[in-house]
């Protein structure tokens, strides 16, 4: 029955659906992942059209199409706004018995943390404030959509050369409800890579909504100065443990409900002596008071004091001298592309936050995160839990 399938799909002419091969020819591998690989693609009938084509993981698929590559392609579907990543089609190769997906979309020059990586890449405090402004359009538009995009990270932001800036990889984003009857959301915590994960979601969190997101974006607000992650956890209970030494202690007074979270008793949380050290930690990469300010109000312990994308958009500091301004100048004097893939590691560069429990760790361990990251699709995917029930990102 397999075979007589796998005959019908390459004899069947997909009208939708064209081959690869006849409309994309792979120029270069631009990035790998917990979405799978990403190629730099030229069209065959426009030579001067290049796209990016993402492959669809489709190894651990017993059942059909990955549910998530469906969810990301409904939610592309709705979605058209500058600063998300435009999804031009859906195409498919045919090799060896088994018929590959891939989504092609516009192609950008570089990500952001391919820029950050390199240090001859400078931004001026203009250029980030537009970097900035950008993510929060993007975040503004899909969070007024209902949509979360649940990993927020430097590498998931692309940047064109014209220096327009696209939110990428909707794998793991999905719709959000705010249910009438008010009875709590079942969403899965497994998401956002680790360093950028908030602590609602490390303490077990299940009902949450935009500010998950908005945690990410002051984490990559942080990073535009200290040029990396900052806050660069091993496991999760290190990752809380970072948060709470940067963050202040974790407690029903500055967080009311917290110590009802599910894991809030399982895991060793943070000395209620902590105080909360953000703006202190940053003084020596930032500079600007109002930034410092911006960066501080996203990296708030509790998610419903945590400023939204709107609020963020109307911050002083982006309406302030010197005003946002384009990245096209700066990134002309720039001809190679820059994805994190083919960069150098960040982790422990010089910039990064060090000293203290914010620390830059041994290399090895920066290729210990990148292993659990390449493995995390089938762990978000489907993970089975100790009594016998399958969680799936939901």
């Amino acid at each position: 029955m397999a075979a007589d399938r796998d005959r019908y799909l390459e004899k069947y002419a997909f009208p939708f659906c064209a081959k690869q091969a006849d409309k994309y020819e792979k120029v270069a591998k631009i990035g790998q992942g917990t979405f799978g690989e990403v190629f730099k693609a030229r069209s065959r009938t426009d030579p001067k059209k290049i796209v990016a084509l993402k492959r669809v993981l489709m190894e651990n698929e017993k059942e059909g199409f990955p549910i998530t590559a469906l969810r990301e392609i409904r939610i592309l579907q709705q979605l058209n706004h500058e600063n998300i990543v435009n999804l031009i089609e859906i195409c498919r190769t045919y090799n060896r018995n088994k018929t590959t997906f891939y989504l092609v979309f516009d192609f950008c020059e570089h990500d952001l943390a391919g820029l950050l990586s390199n240090v001859s890449v400078k931004f001026t405090l203009s250029e980030i404030k537009k970097v900035m402004q950008q993510i929060f359009e993007g975040l503004y538009y899909i969070h007024y959509n209902k949509i979360l995009h649940r990993d927020m990270k430097a590498a998931n932001i692309l940047i064109t050369k014209r220096g327009i800036l696209k939110l990428a990889d909707f794998g793991l984003a999905r719709a959000f409800s705010i249910k009438k009857d008010h009875k709590a959301n079942r969403y899965t915590n497994r998401v956002v890579t680790l360093w950028y994960r908030p602590p609602e979601l490390l303490l077990g969190e299940r009902h949450y909504g935009p500010p998950v997101d908005m945690w990410g974006a002051g984490c990559v607000m942080a990073e535009m100065w200290t040029r990396s992650p900052i806050m660069q956890g091993n496991t999760e209970q290190h990752q809380l443990t970072l948060i709470g030494h940067f963050c202040g202690a974790m407690n029903e007074e500055v967080w009311p409900g917290v110590s009802k979270l599910d894991l809030f008793r399982k895991l060793e949380m943070p000395k209620d002596e902590s105080r909360r050290r953000v703006k202190e930690r940053l003084r020596p990469y930032v500079k600007d008071q109002l930034a410092c300010d911006l960066i501080d109000k996203l990296l708030i312990l509790d998610p419903s004091k945590r400023l939204d994308a709107d609020s963020a958009l109307n911050h002083d500091l982006l309406w302030s001298d010197p005003m946002p301004c384009s990245l096209e100048k700066m990134l002309a004097n720039h001809h190679q592309s820059m994805f994190e893939y083919n960069a150098p590691t960040r982790r422990g560069a010089r910039g990064g936050m060090v000293g203290g429990s914010l620390r830059a760790s041994t290399q090895n361990q920066n290729q210990q995160h990148q292993q659990q990251q390449h493995q995390q699709p089938q762990q978000l995917n489907k993970t089975i839990t100790n009594d016998g029930y399958v969680d799936r990102v939901f």
